[in-house]
């Protein structure tokens, strides 16, 4: 029983360290907080373009970011 958990635990270690070592580093960028957004175009959750310029002074944008989120990995 000991050998078991000392091997999950292992395993485990193992594992966050895999993780952790192929993590990429983040993006560099020239905004600041406070910045307006750049113009940018996404695809909604219907498959529809939408560009961030067409909503200016329409509607209130959030932006919503899922790491990993059904991708699968």
């Amino acid at each position: 029983m000991k050998i078991r958990v000392v091997l999950i635990a292992a395993l485990l270690f193992s594992l966050a360290v895999a993780a952790n070592s192929q993590t990429p580093a983040a993006p560099t960028t020239h905004l600041k907080v406070g910045d307006a957004a750049p113009d940018f175009e996404l695809t909604d959750t219907t498959g529809n373009k939408v560009k961030l310029s067409d909503l200016k002074g329409k509607k209130n944008v959030v932006l919503a970011f899922y790491v990993l989120a059904f991708t699968g990995g």
